[in-house]
């Protein structure tokens, strides 16, 4: 007897330190017994947090969940700095940090906040010349990584820390921050460049993502918790909390669902789900030229 298909969904993962999102990937096609699962928007190892995980029909979600915006929250430590701009990597240069004041880190932060130009870490996993930036950098060679724009909505300081640091003896400052930014944005990065701009260098010490579009930790679930119970939000939810709805009527139902065209309803330029009239999910479409066109179908 072939066994039932495993519920099209999300699942909203509090990710724990240590594992990378394809180890929380790997773990939850155990879970929930399919190999189609996958998930939006990267998390590093020493990161925790929310991480949008879709299975079965949902993976074909998560391009669009990905380009939503996030909140994290975070500590930059300031005077030490790394070759991967977080804790994971070695130390490559260490400044006293003593006489870094809270004005100036105000300064600083506002620099970094609203639409800037920003050059991702050498240890990240942009492509270039069809390599991962984190594979040649960890072979040895220097990345030439050129800067992109992003948007940090905001960028608030929420603590001011000096200390020393224990392995460098150095004077430093911890900064707990909390970040709204775009997606693509690399908060490894602001700490970088936070540091530069205050002369002293400076790397992540800590990162939690509050935040992927309209999921929060509130929704979020331990790995222990999903080996208990594997929680997965039904594929229609999840569309409704973060994009537009549009219902529809029975024949425009038939032809989304054979992939047709329908008139634009005035939706705006993103993606948008269409609803049945019974409330099941037919697709994601996306208006332009007075047309709402698939991006994807999810009735047979």
């Amino acid at each position: 007897m072939k066994a039932p298909t495993p519920a099209s969904g999300l699942i909203i993962v509090d990710k724990p330190a240590g594992w990378t999102s394809h180890d929380v990937v790997s773990k939850l096609r155990r879970l929930a017994g399919t190999r189609r699962v996958g998930h939006a928007g990267t998390l590093d190892p020493m990161a925790t947090g929310v991480l949008v995980v879709g299975v079965e029909k949902a993976t074909r979600l998560l391009g669009h969940l990905a380009l939503t915006e996030k909140v994290y929250d975070g500590t930059i430590r300031l005077g030490v700095s790394t070759n991967t701009d977080d804790a994971d990597g070695e130390v490559v240069a260490v400044t006293s940090a003593a006489g870094v004041t809270p004005e100036a880190v105000a300064a600083g932060v506002a620099e970094l906040t609203g639409t800037i130009m920003q050059i991702p870490p050498q240890v990240s996993a942009i492509k270039v010349n069809g390599q991962r930036a984190y594979r040649r950098a960890r072979a040895g060679e220097e990345v030439e990584l050129t800067a992109r724009p992003v948007t940090v909505h905001s960028f608030e300081v929420t603590a001011f820390r000096p200390g020393e640091d224990a392995a460098t003896a150095t004077k430093i400052v911890d900064v707990d921050v909390t970040v709204h930014c775009s997606s693509g944005t690399y908060i490894r990065a602001l700490a970088r460049d936070l540091g530069e701009r205050l002369g002293v260098g400076g790397h992540l010490t800590y990162l939690r993502r509050t935040r992927v579009g309209p999921y929060s930790l509130a929704q979020a679930r331990t790995i222990e918790q999903l080996s208990r119970s594997c929680e997965i939000m039904p594929i229609g939810e999840a569309v409704a909390a973060a994009f537009p709805r549009r219902e529809v009527t029975a024949e425009q139902a038939r032809v989304i669902a054979h992939g047709g065209r329908l008139p634009a309803a005035g939706l705006g330029p993103g993606p948008v789900g269409v609803f049945a009239p019974d409330g099941t999910l037919l697709a994601l479409v996306e208006e332009r030229g007075g047309q709402a066109r698939p991006l994807a179908v999810f009735v047979p």
